[in-house]
């Protein structure tokens, strides 16, 4: 079989238009063509007045050698590469301990599925509750104002990802491709097929709780075993003589003991206490960068209007997206970040006594404004020295200044686009709705935000108002914070995975500093259960 890529052909074009455009390429006549299959579809829009398909598609031929050799200095006709996932190992040695998955979230439900296929039958812990309590919880937040730190958007099964737009697409390049068995196991598990072969999948919150369960249902199958409300308090570290560092189990804040000498930790990016805890007992962490800002929102029409003039609404092109990024007179680099087509800004704090914004879209993408990230890129040598775990300081520090601002209720603050560029606080809001519940306070952002990021803000916003029609309009609203973007912290490992000081200590994931999203997030799972399996067969 052969992989045929960038065949272009007009968004309008007719069913018949793609086996055509494929024997055209490929010089061969129709009756060459046996079958054909599409392996990604994406869309060229740069100019939206002649709006581009463009495919890649596996394609059987009849005397594929000699086609392939007819195209042998052609990067754009070679073999199908092979996709499919090998495992590492098949069965652990006998004696060997379970392993143990810190984190329910993309990351650990990855590691888990690996080893549990591999037939490793791990311990999985997550300090908040199944994906269906979590939701009720996550909506008492929402819709009641009522906040449980131990279940929530951050902290429960599935992670900060199943409260999201449930983006599948990341720019990590694998030759191993293991994005593919991340979107395998997704489809199996109930996620719409279509996730193969679009450019820019999503699956959306919905669905995504219930592809959740189904994967939980395959771990516990193949004997694996989940501990939901289950947090982990302390870690048991001896030191060997000659002062290496091995783990040797985990305190339980119920009071027990769990004996386990190979840890996944995949904690995510909100768990404060965790990685208080993690450097309390000498783990190896360094800060990290992350960004700070607002999100904010637009009318979806505006955004498609802008992307696709006349071809917007078009069932194939969808909720359109953006990507756009400004380097400041400041020195200070402002971008979009998560962006959320026909979605909702949501209450993300996991903490009392503060606000944090994230953005979710269900599948549909079909709610009234798109919404998107709007942050400035922060550094903790310029903006947070010191101490490793100063980036959570500073994110505290801004959450409760929102939280303040907002009314001391978690309602946010929330401020026009007119009125931020003037210096002024938003006393009223216009023609733009804002989607955040539990509600918005119109106020000044200002005072819940870095004076270096509310400056660079103000350059951008003109900027990307130049690029997308309506993007600087005096009514849209932008609710503050944005923190979250990202861990503030690593928790360094070295080329086995294993942490840089603590043998049998795997970090992994978004809260370790090693993704960035649902895809590379399981994908560093996938990664990371592989090394735990090679460590306890060597």
């Amino acid at each position: 079989m052969l992989r045929l890529t960038e065949l272009t052909l007009p968004l309008h074009h007719a069913d018949e238009a793609l086996p055509a455009a494929i024997c055209k390429r490929l010089r061969i006549t129709p009756r060459e063509l046996i079958r054909y299959v599409v392996a990604r579809r994406a869309n060229d829009a740069r100019d939206k007045t002649r709006i581009q398909l463009v495919y890649s598609v596996d394609v059987n031929v009849k005397n594929e050698a000699a086609v392939l050799a007819r195209f042998r200095k052609d990067r754009n006709v070679q073999p199908t590469p092979d996709t499919s996932y090998k495992f590492v190992t098949q069965a652990p040695p006998a004696g060997a301990k379970r392993p143990v998955v810190i984190g329910a979230g993309p990351c650990g439900l990855f590691a888990g599925l690996i080893l549990a296929q591999m037939g490793f039958r791990p311990i999985i812990l997550d300090r908040g509750k199944v994906v269906r309590e979590r939701t009720k919880d996550t909506w008492g937040l929402w819709r009641r104002s009522v906040l449980n730190p131990e279940s929530n958007v951050q902290f429960g099964e599935g992670g900060a990802g199943t409260f999201s737009d449930g983006k599948l697409y990341s720019r990590i390049k694998d030759p191993r491709h293991l994005d593919r068995k991340v979107l395998s196991e997704f489809v199996k598990a109930g996620a719409p097929p279509e996730i193969l072969t679009e450019a820019h999948p999503h699956i959306g919150t919905f669905r995504l709780v219930t592809m959740v369960e189904s994967l939980r249902e395959t771990i516990e199958g193949l004997g694996g075993e989940y501990r939901f409300q289950t947090r982990v308090d302390g870690l048991d570290i001896e030191t060997g003589a000659n002062g290496e560092r091995h783990i040797r189990g985990l305190h339980l804040h119920t009071g027990d003991y769990l004996e386990a000498d190979r840890v996944v930790m995949a904690i995510g990016h909100s768990a404060r206490d965790t990685f208080a805890m993690l450097q309390a007992a000498g783990v190896h962490v360094e800060a990290k960068p992350f960004s700070i800002g607002v999100r904010i929102e637009h009318p979806q029409s505006w955004i498609d209007r802008s992307r696709f003039g006349a071809d917007a609404g078009h069932p194939i092109l969808g909720a359109a997206e953006y990507h756009i990024s400004h380097h400041c007179g400041n020195g200070r680099t402002v971008y979009s970040f998560c962006m959320c087509p026909g979605g909702t800004v949501v209450a993300a704090t996991s903490e009392v006594g503060r606000v944090a914004t994230n953005g979710m879209s269900q599948y549909s993408r079909n709610e009234r404004n798109a919404n998107s990230g709007f942050v400035v890129a922060i550094d903790p040598a310029r903006d947070y020295p010191g101490d490793p775990l100063a980036g959570i300081a500073f994110q505290r520090h801004w959450e409760s200044l929102a939280f303040v601002a907002g009314g001391s209720n978690y309602r946010a603050p929330a401020q026009r686009v007119g009125d931020f560029l003037a210096g002024r606080p938003s006393e009223s809001l216009g023609s733009v709705i804002p989607s955040y519940r539990p509600g918005v306070t119109p106020t000044d952002l200002s005072q819940c935000l870095p004076a270096f990021a509310v400056e660079a803000m103000r350059e951008a916003i003109p900027v990307f108002g130049r690029q997308i029609a309506g993007y600087d309009h005096p009514d849209v609203v932008m609710t503050g914070v944005e923190t979250r973007t990202s861990s503030p912290v690593r928790f360094t490992r070295g080329d086995d995975f294993q942490s840089l000081n603590t043998r049998g200590l795997f970090p992994a994931g978004e809260g370790a500093g090693y993704a960035g999203g649902i895809l590379s997030a399981s994908v560093d799972g996938i990664k990371v259960a592989e090394a735990v399996a090679r460590s306890i067969a060597a």
